[in-house]
């Protein structure tokens, strides 16, 4: 009987894992199901470039699954039941539970509106497919002079404004953070970036908190009124919700806890990558949400699942940061060099060179998706005839 492994989710995590497994292991020994609710593969990091009128490049899973072994359902996971090991999924066929052995969580994040007045009525948002679509439609329907207010100061909200002002240097654009301007760069990475906004002629309301949004303005905790035809939000992301409807141990934020392997820790025939999975980086300090986590928990989970299957010594990588790349328009970035556990240093790359290693770094990123089963030997073992039971949390 195959050994029936269950992917929930088709971002960067999933895919990769998906692929990587279907290399690891035999597919008359193990069945590989990779369930998405889209049946295109959907490049996150470039999401802004979409909603500025931007194309993107069709990704069908179809596609790059074929002759992989890769069974792909597009379905809506509705549900996990943790003890009776089955998803019900929602598909163009109806209503279905699907079996499994061994199940891996990669359902990622979405926006998070954090329960703030107006959000999900006025706002717009850029972290998913459907939405960028939204406010492509609404960016393009905008008169000269008319205003954007992009909110939130991280990585997306800075790549967001600067394409936005770029591609329509027409319109009157602000960006509103809870701090100051960059404040999690390098000296030399917030002098950049200020630099860009300048140029680019993008309003700042530094330590700005906005507590409510309507359909023409936002309002701030100071008192302060920011007039608005277009609301971006991008203050934060929600992890997906069906992991804290299930007896999983999830913690505060919904993300399922997971040891070294990307494992449960309370549901061993379970794994959880990406933005799903809670997963202690250097010095213990949590992963935090981004391809660049997302990724290596992919390789990690995929081959601790095939080498549990394959009674092989479990390989466990230290998952670490490089740098956070960041796009500044189509012609201008910053590369910011980080420690270990994420803290900027003295070191960036700016400007042109910048923009180019984004975006060769984007492409990386897509090409491993693209071409699930290229790029590294296969290495596929045998099943052992007889699966050792789930070994007990922190066994190897």
């Amino acid at each position: 009987m195959q050994h029936r492994i269950v992917v929930l989710g088709a971002g960067y995590a999933g895919a990769i894992a998906a692929g990587r497994l279907a290399r690891r292991v035999h597919r008359a020994e193990v069945a590989v199901t990779l369930v998405n609710a889209e049946p295109d593969f959907v490049e996150r990091v470039r999401l802004h470039q979409l909603a500025v009128g931007q194309e993107l490049k069709p990704r069908p899973f179809r596609e790059m699954f074929a002759g992989t072994g890769v069974e792909l359902k597009v379905a809506q996971v509705l549900g996990v039941d943790v003890a009776a090991r089955t998803v019900r999924v929602a598909g163009a066929g109806g209503t279905e539970e699907l079996g499994y052995d061994t199940l891996v969580c990669a359902l990622g994040s979405g926006w998070n509106g954090q329960d703030v007045p107006g959000v999900a009525e006025h706002a717009h948002e850029v972290a998913g497919r459907a939405g960028a679509l939204r406010l492509r439609e609404r960016l393009a329907a905008l008169a000269a002079g008319e205003s954007v207010l992009v909110v939130g100061g991280g990585l997306t909200g800075v790549e967001a404004v600067t394409e936005i002002a770029e591609a329509r240097p027409d319109l009157a654009v602000a960006l509103a953070v809870r701090g100051g301007l960059g404040d999690w760069l390098g000296r030399k990475g917030r002098a950049h970036l200020r630099a860009v906004c300048d140029r680019l002629g993008i309003t700042v309301h530094e330590n700005t908190d906005v507590t409510a949004v309507a359909a023409d303005h936002a309002d701030t905790a100071d008192g302060r009124t920011l007039p608005t035809a277009v609301t971006v939000w991008t203050a934060g992301f929600a992890v997906h919700p069906i992991a804290r409807a299930t007896a999983l141990d999830v913690s505060d934020s919904g993300q399922i806890v997971v040891d070294a392997t990307m494992r449960s820790v309370s549901h061993p025939d379970v794994y959880a990558i990406g933005d799903a999975a809670l997963a202690a980086g250097p010095g213990g300090k949590p992963l935090r949400m981004s391809c660049a986590s997302g990724v290596p928990t992919a390789w990690q989970a995929a081959d601790a699942i095939a080498a549990r299957l394959t009674g092989r010594k479990v390989p466990t990588v230290s998952i670490r940061y490089f740098n956070q790349c960041i796009s500044l328009g189509r012609r201008d970035g910053l590369i910011q060099y980080v420690s270990a556990d994420d803290r900027a240093g003295r070191a960036a790359l700016t400007g042109r060179l910048a923009a180019r290693y984004k975006e060769l770094v984007c492409k990386g990123a897509g090409w491993g998706v693209a071409n699930p089963t290229l790029g590294m030997p296969a290495r596929r073992h045998r099943v052992v005839a007889a699966p050792r039971p789930a070994a007990p949390v922190g066994a190897r």
